[in-house]
């Protein structure tokens, strides 16, 4: 299967670790990746650094660098480092710290990265979703305003419309071209309102997704995630990233038909996470290709396994 995509040039969009398990396994198949990575993050290091240096928040961007890595170093362990002992550097991951520093010297966080994916021999591009200093912003359904990805997260009371602030942040011109020229676009899998959707939400991103001649993807998540995709279904998710692409922007829909051991459902009643719920004539009459596949990894966690995940989206790709 690798010659069937040895060529082919996939964008992927999104944020949070749905995005680095897809990297992980897309990037034996081609090295034509580009990762375009949400930077509203202000949670732990990142959103340390975000508020006591007023830089872009670098874990997303970190953890798809290490992800696209071409083999597996002492600089991956470094870039995934995090300190444990008390004092200022607690909790703070040390490629965090390594980016916001190549970014002082560079002179922009684009350059950083640069740097950063020629240290890992990163096999593609990662590219920021905008370059602007953008926090999201949420009306919930009970009417209350919130600002900041962690405390809608937190909220609970369910989202009626996202929104940046500032609201009119452009993209990186380069995410741009990397769409326009793609064969195949994926967004997801990763949580739909704090990772995919606020990448919609930057000026000509949903414009350029829509005008693209590639195959656009989007990969349900297994599980519904509480605060955001409570008692979602797999059609319920569509439709939330049509309204604010406000233009049919996917053509094929993954979902995962493997089956959820108990011991690992049970791990998620804390968290109130069921499994999505696939309803295929719901999807079909939104003209959309459902294609259902086993797809949970082996690890104690319902995620998607990344190679299982990459062979689906490869073989779509290279689909006539």
């Amino acid at each position: 299967m690798k010659n069937l995509s040895e060529e082919a040039k996939i964008v992927v969009i999104g944020g949070g670790t749905g995005l680095s398990v897809l990297l992980k396994g897309l990037k034996r198949y081609t090295s034509h990746l580009t990762a375009v990575v949400t930077v509203s993050d202000d949670g732990g290091s990142s959103g340390r650094l975000r508020a006591e240096l007023g830089v872009l928040p670098p874990g997303d961007i970190r953890n798809c660098l290490v992800a696209l890595a071409e083999t597996e170093t002492i600089m991956d362990k470094v870039f995934q480092h995090r300190f444990c002992q008390s004092g200022s550097l607690q909790g703070h991951n040390l490629g965090n710290l390594l980016l916001v520093a190549l970014t002082e010297i560079t002179g922009d966080f684009v350059s950083a990265i640069k740097e950063v994916s020629e240290v890992l021999a990163v096999r593609g591009k990662v590219i920021p979703a905008t370059l602007e200093h953008v926090r999201l912003g949420a009306l919930m359904r009970d009417g209350v305003l919130i600002e900041g990805e962690t405390s809608i997260r937190e909220y609970g009371a369910g989202i009626e419309q996202l929104f940046l602030v500032p609201d009119h942040c452009l993209p990186v011109p380069e995410t741009l071209n990397a769409i326009m020229e793609a064969d195949a676009i994926v967004l997801g899998p990763g949580s739909l309102y704090t990772s995919i959707i606020p990448n919609l939400l930057v000026k000509g991103i949903a414009g350029a997704l829509a005008e693209s001649p590639a195959r656009k993807i989007y990969v349900s998540n297994i599980m519904t995630e509480q605060g955001e995709t409570d008692n979602f279904t797999a059609s319920d998710h569509l439709q939330v990233i049509m309204k604010y692409a406000a233009q049919p922007i996917i053509d094929y829909v993954v979902v995962n038909n493997g089956r959820i051991d108990e011991q690992r459902l049970v791990r998620y009643q804390s968290e109130k996470a069921v499994p999505v719920v696939v309803n295929p004539q719901e999807i079909k009459d939104l003209g959309i290709t459902m294609i259902a596949e086993d797809l949970v990894s082996d690890s104690p966690l319902a995620w998607h396994d990344s190679d299982k995940l990459a062979r689906v989206i490869v073989s779509l790709t290279a689909k006539k």
